[in-house]
């Protein structure tokens, strides 16, 4: 293990910039001058073709698999789009224009096509949709008789729901711009496929709250001594102008919009989190937020009321009134007391279901069961009963059939999950189905095929003798298969029904016959993208649906390989190295390399270490991907392993930096021994999680030349009470935090580093905060950092100019400190 041993002639005064001041950077021979001025660059070529490149469409398979849609996906929106106005309220983003979505959070389809499914020698002639110029539109839904599809289009007022006649292709308008798509989906189909429940912005609605006015007296909160930790949350509210504004664009009226005939409401408008209709569209399930509402937590758990309303909006039952859920305790197996989950049960006209805690919802206190699950069917009268009790959290149901179903419960702890057989029609208990650590992918048995039944809820489909259909990764050493497979619900044991070739990675998409004979296929290679087609399980015999091209042929001839190795205490490892196309080792000798990581933390060493071959999978990259560098002579680890495994009852985290190190260690002792790596032209770099990582690598080895760092944190005293899949608070594992943290050791970071963070960063615990004192720190130290923010960004870049700008970053970085950067002189 090479831990720091500390570099003779480190400048202490280095040059530092940030992308929005002017300066001068260091130069190596042929590598140009930082811009004087901020402006936006364009990657090196061929990155810039790539990311102009159009998308390649999406598609969709109509409930009945009779009909393919293929939808046409927008590029990376310009920078200009994520400058349309954005609101941040109570943990969501959304644009006041249209109330719907924030730009950086939804992706734009462009255009419409159906083609026949027919199973016959071709899918038949792809029939284009007439949409208005210009359209754009989201959230495509088929209803459940497969004969319209539904979806939302943006107009510059707000957003229209339209629907499309399959038979005909046409589309038509059904509302005015009325949607409202800020709390979430915006509609759902009416089981009988007869209209939509819409979200829609109230009748006579104003115009927004003035909150540009004058405060009337400060912003207050207080303790009063009750315990009430939370996590570190984001786009929270902050004061009551915030709160006008989350109920003027967050309140909605319920319609029922029928395909034809005139709309009507359903009830007042209200805050709704949620609505579903019952499966015999007689009643509706409301989630209805209320106040007093909360600056510390997102509006999913401020006081909550959870009730079954009939067609006319009347309250039939009360399911729960639930207060603000602030004091859950941080373990992530800990919960809120009372109903949870609450649902209609997809295979039952109206029955509702839902799960309680047995524990109170805090895991520190001892029980023999944790969770409840009720059910209680229409009117709602009788007592809710007991459909089983679980002695792990409650992971979901799987309905079935009116006497069977299947129970998922888990445990982070233990990384422990168990699967019930349960029967609805004679509740109490289950039958064991199967257990096994979830994080293992050797032993992964899939999950239940579901399809839709008449009302469109999934259900689990059978095979003719019963069992239970399955399908999965099929994840072996040699490489991902994906499978179909039937489960005997009374031992659990499974059959393969079909397995994917080895060349291949083909996954089932849905059934076109009763018998299962005749399924639609996903199939991929190392060399052909995704595509769509009829397969015959019976004969092998298959046809063809779609024609995708290689979105990326300049990537073509880059080779890839799963390398293993260990780690010095025995741990399995393994990553896929990437090469440029064209290269010879013989002939061209090490490369300059970039590892790109992420951390993960285990229970058990075994499967930590276990491997799976990528080589029949496609691979191309895009957004702000590090396999760009690719074209850019580098060659790319990807994903080499970075386990943190906790032993013995022990947290992981107790030796993070210890075991961190040692991974890093054996991969780059593992490339360098290959030939392929020149240990003194190695890079490492990482997103979120991989930046804190990174850091980390600098400030604890010498392994590295240099670091991208990108959206990442370094601080964890800033994310007290936990971060990622750490579960204690800072008063608890004081030492923990802070040796995790490379903000400690900023003093200790003697390579140059890249920190490159989004402005509008939304995820929880990644601040621009945290790298903006990082660098005040390394600066004030006397390192060797560059510091860029993107404007608008959230945690992940999405405007073109970003993603750009970044590979540019990147790149530049990278030449200057790796691909040109002298060997180290030996001693």
């Amino acid at each position: 293990m090479m831990m720091r041993l500390g570099r003779a002639g480190v400048a202490l005064a280095a040059v530092l910039l940030a992308s929005t001041a002017s300066g001068a950077l260091a130069q190596s021979a042929g590598q140009s001058a930082a811009p004087a001025v901020s402006v936006y660059q364009q990657p090196p070529s061929p990155i810039a073709d790539i990311l102009d490149a159009k998308p390649t469409p999406s598609s969709m398979l109509s409930p009945d698999r009779r009909t393919l849609v293929l939808m046409d996906r927008s590029n990376l929106p310009s920078i200009k789009a994520l400058a349309e106005p954005m609101l941040r309220l109570a943990g969501a983003r959304i644009n006041p224009r249209n109330n719907g979505m924030a730009e950086s959070r939804v992706s734009w389809l462009t255009g419409l096509s159906l083609q026949a499914v027919d199973g016959g020698a071709n899918g038949g002639a792809a029939r284009v949709v007439a949409l208005p110029a210009e359209a754009r539109f989201t959230a495509p839904r088929f209803s459940p008789d497969a004969r319209h599809l539904a979806l939302v289009l943006d107009r510059p007022t707000g957003l229209e729901l339209w629907v499309v006649d399959v038979a005909t292709a046409r589309a038509r308008k059904l509302t005015e711009p009325v949607v409202n798509m800020t709390g979430g989906s915006g509609y759902e189909w009416l089981p009988d496929s007869s209209g939509l429940l819409v979200e829609a912005v109230p009748a006579g609605r104003g115009p927004a709250p003035d909150v540009t006015t004058a405060p009337t007296g400060p912003n207050i909160e207080e303790t009063a001594g009750r315990v009430a930790p939370v996590r570190t949350y984001q786009d929270l509210l902050s004061n009551p102008g915030d709160e006008a504004l989350f109920d003027h664009y967050f309140t909605s009226q319920l319609t029922l919009v029928p395909l034809n005939g005139r709309a009507r409401t359903i009830g007042a408008p209200a805050v709704y989190l949620d609505s579903a209709v019952s499966p015999d569209g007689r009643y509706v399930l409301h989630e209805i937020a209320k106040r007093p509402y909360s600056y510390v937590v997102p509006a999913g758990l401020f006081p909550t009321e959870i009730v079954v309303t009939d067609l006319s909006g009347r309250v039939v039952r009360t399911v729960a009134d639930l207060p603000l859920r602030d004091d859950v305790p941080t373990a992530f197996d800990a919960v809120a007391p009372g109903p949870r989950s609450v649902n209609w049960r997809a295979d039952a006209p109206a029955t509702l279901t839902w799960v309680e805690a047995l524990d109170g919802g805090d895991i520190k206190r001892e029980a023999e069961f944790r969770d409840r699950v009720f059910m209680q069917a229409a009117p709602f009268t009788a007592e809710p009963v007991k459909l089983i009790d679980l002695k792990e959290r409650y992971g979901g149901i799987v309905w079935g059939k009116d006497d069977l179903a299947v129970v998922n419960s888990r445990w982070f702890n233990t990384r422990h999950e168990t699967r019930f057989v349960v029967d609805p029609s004679n509740p109490g208990e289950g039958r064991l189905l199967l257990e096994r650590n979830y994080q293992a992918r050797y032993d992964d048995p899939g999950q239940p095929v579901t399809q839709p039944n008449a009302a469109g809820r999934s259900v689990i489909r059978f095979d003719p003798q019963g069992r239970i259909l399955m399908s999965g990764a099929g994840a072996t050493p040699q490489g991902a298969f994906p499978f179909l497979a039937a489960m005997d619900p009374a031992t659990g044991r499974s059959e393969r029904l079909w397995t994917s070739a080895d060349t291949d990675y083909e996954a089932v998409v849905g059934f076109l016959d009763t018998d299962g004979k005749r399924v639609v296929t996903q199939r991929e290679t190392r060399l052909d993208p995704p595509n769509l087609q009829i397969r015959d399980l019976t004969t092998g015999q298959t046809t063809a649906l779609t024609h995708f091209l290689d979105p990326a042929p300049q990537l073509a001839g880059a080779t890839r390989e799963l390398v293993t190795y260990q780690r010095a205490d025995g741990v399995k490892l393994s990553g896929t190295l990437y090469l440029p196309a064209g290269y010879d080792k013989d002939r061209d000798g090490p490369l300059p390399m970039l590892m790109w990581a992420y951390p993960a933390e285990f229970t058990d060493a075994a499967v930590a270490g276990q491997t799976v071959d990528v080589q029949n999978r496609f691979v191309r990259p895009g957004g702000s991907s590090h396999l760009f560098l690719l074209t850019q002579g580098y060659a790319i680890f990807d994903n080499p392993s970075m386990p943190i495994i906790g032993k013995d009852g022990a947290e992981p985290n107790d030796t993070y930096i210890e075991q961190l190190v040692a991974d890093a260690q054996a991969a780059v002792d593992a490339v360098v021994a290959m030939g392929v790596a020149d240990r003194d032209r190695i890079a490492v770099g990482g997103h979120s999680y991989g930046a804190f990582m990174t850091a980390n690598l600098l400030a604890h080895s010498d392994l590295f030349k240099t670091g991208i760092a990108r959206s990442g944190a370094y601080n964890r005293t800033l994310t007290p009470f936990g971060f990622q899949a750490e579960q204690r608070n800072y008063w608890e594992a004081t030492e923990v935090y802070t040796e995790m943290s490379p903000f400690t050791y900023a003093d200790k970071l003697n390579e140059p580093i890249l920190l490159i963070h989004g402005e509008a960063d939304d995820n929880s615990g990644t601040y621009p905060v945290q790298s903006e004192r990082f660098y005040a720190a390394l600066k004030g130290l006397g390192a060797t950092a560059r510091y860029v923010t993107l404007p608008l960004e959230a945690h992940g870049y999405r405007a073109r100019e970003s993603v750009g700008h970044t590979l540019w970053e990147m790149t530049r970085w990278l030449d200057q400190y790796v691909k040109a950067a002298p060997p180290e002189p030996t001693e």
